[in-house]
Order: structure tokens, then sequence, then C-alpha cells
């Protein structure tokens, strides 16, 4: 008898197990490649559309916005790119890799020359920078990193990039440009508004000149693979709400202008 009753039990725990996991199979994971000036900022996105969309979770993976578009040229499973400049997203757009109708500027920022905490020069414009002691300086490398190569056309078109090559140190990603200033390896570094909001260790020298350099705008788009193409465009317009930019906003965002949609 009890072994009758231990095998009912069984095959109840068994049918019950099945049941759940049926419920799941209309779950959607959706794979967000974000640009690295996104970390942290995006973990709260996260939690917010989560709790708006309970039947789809995203998963995060975060880098240089050039190694995520190469990334996914060489067929990454990513449902939804977001680039830090509109350069690496035309890339995947000229080999048909987005949805074009998806394609939207969500969120703006700044560049801002910063400093570690023990440090301070005088310096109001990037043209003071070869006529003041800085050390070294740490910037995204230009040729994958959109944080690097905006500085690289503010220094250029300040007339000091030359005059600074000597102090330069690239760095893979924003994330790891804010780390090298934090922790001493430079005492300087260009980085986003974005990235000076999220640390205590740094000061902000100066805000660089917005006509310096391409407007900064941040591209958002589903791939031409995703297979989940509704809950990814879902997540693009969440990130257009004013919830959505409202967190952009308090992590040192700017609000995306009018008629940013590249339909």
């Amino acid at each position: 008898m009890r072994s009758i009753t231990f095998v009912i039990l069984i095959l109840g725990a068994l049918l019950f197990t099945g049941c759940s996991n049926q419920g799941k199979t209309n779950d959607t994971e959706l794979m967000i490649a974000a640009a690295s000036s996104l970390t942290e900022t995006l973990s709260e996105l996260k939690s917010a559309f989560e709790a708006e969309h309970p039947e789809t979770t995203l998963t995060l993976n975060y880098g240089a916005s050039g190694k995520l578009s190469q990334q996914i040229r060489s067929g990454a499973p990513v449902d939804v790119f977001l680039s830090a400049d509109q350069k690496w997203m035309d890339r995947l757009a000229d080999k048909d890799m987005i949805a074009t109708d998806t394609r939207t500027d969500f969120i703006q920022n700044r560049l801002v020359l910063i400093s570690s905490r023990g440090k301070s020069i005088p310096a109001d414009q990037l043209t003071d920078l070869p006529n003041v002691d800085v050390g070294q300086i740490a910037i995204g490398n230009p040729e994958s990193v959109p944080a690097g190569d905006y500085a690289k056309q503010a220094l250029r078109e300040a007339g000091v990039w030359q005059a600074l090559q000597d102090k330069l140190v690239y760095t893979s990603n924003a994330q790891q440009t804010l780390t090298y200033v934090e922790s001493g390896n430079t005492d300087f570094g260009i980085v986003y508004n974005s990235d000076l909001k999220r640390s205590d260790l740094v000061k902000k020298i100066l805000t660089v000149d917005e006509s310096l350099h391409e407007p900064i705008k941040y591209p958002a788009a589903v791939t031409a693979s995703s297979t989940s193409k509704e809950q990814a465009k879902a997540f693009i317009q969440f990130l257009q709400t004013d919830k959505a930019q409202s967190i952009l906003q308090d992590s040192g965002f700017i609000r995306k202008t009018r008629h940013s949609p590249r339909l």
C-alpha cells in the first residue's frame, strides 16, 4: 500500500512540474547588447520594464559599441542593440542586420573632463590643457569606443589633439576609462556626464563644448535576426516613456529630443 501511495505522489509531483513548466513556455527572454556607459542605469530600467512585462526577461550584455556591433555581425544572438553612437548602428543597417523601422534615438549625453578627487587643474576649456600639468588623460579607444571617438573629435576641433598625443591612454570601453581615473592609473579622463554620476571618487573639471563634436545620441534597434521582435519593440517603446526617461535623466543622461525616430 505504501508503495502505491509513493508512486501516486511521484506521479502527482511530475504532473505538477509539467504543468508549471508548460505555464512558462510563453515567457520570452530578450538578449540586450548595450553600450557600457549604460551599465547600472540599464539594470534599473530592466527592473522597471520587467515589472510591467512579467512575461519578458531581459538578459544584459555590456561592452564597447564597436565590439558589440561586430559580435552581432558575426551572428551573436541579440534581440536589441543599444549603441552609444550612430556609426556602429549604421554599419549594421548597411548589412540589413537591424529592423530599420524600429531604430530610435532614445537618449543623449554630454562629455566631461574629470579628475580623481585629489587632483585639480586651472582649465575652463580644452584649449587650456596643453598649458597645464595634466599628466595622463584616459579616453576610450576612438576605433571602437564612441566616448573616445567623441573625445578625439573634440580635441581635434579644439586644436589640441596633436599636442596631447603623449598624454593620452586608450581604454577598451567607457567603464574602464572611469575606472582608470577612480583608481589613480591616470589623473584625468574624458567620459560621459552619466559616468560622472556613477562615481563618488571623481570630480568634474569642465564640460566639453558640444559644438566640438557630433551630437551624442544613443540609438536603439531590434536586430533582424531576433525571434521575439514584438517583445523587443515593446522594450524600445518603453525606453521612450516618461518613467524610463526619468530614470535615464537621474543617471546623468539628457532627455531625447522630439522626432528622433529614424524610420
